[in-house]
């Protein structure tokens, strides 16, 4: 599990790269569960999404602060 702070410490290109692994991990989760697959970890799932949205977020206030 990732905290704020962690996301926070890393620069915009650093922010961008963790988005798109976590993208990618999203994106095998969402395959796992249309094919029916038993997940080692459900909660995985949402946690991925929320990892994305604080990335996101801090994406945007960096472009915000930037202006």
């Amino acid at each position: 599990m990732r905290s704020i702070q962690e996301f926070r410490s890393l620069n915009g290109s650093d922010l961008r790269k963790r988005l798109e692994e976590f993208k990618k991990e999203l994106l095998k989760l969402n395959v796992q569960v249309a094919s029916g697959a038993n997940t080692a970890n459900p909660g995985k799932l949402r946690q991925t999404k929320k990892n994305i949205a604080r990335i996101n977020g801090l994406l945007q206030q960096q472009e915000a602060d930037a202006k």
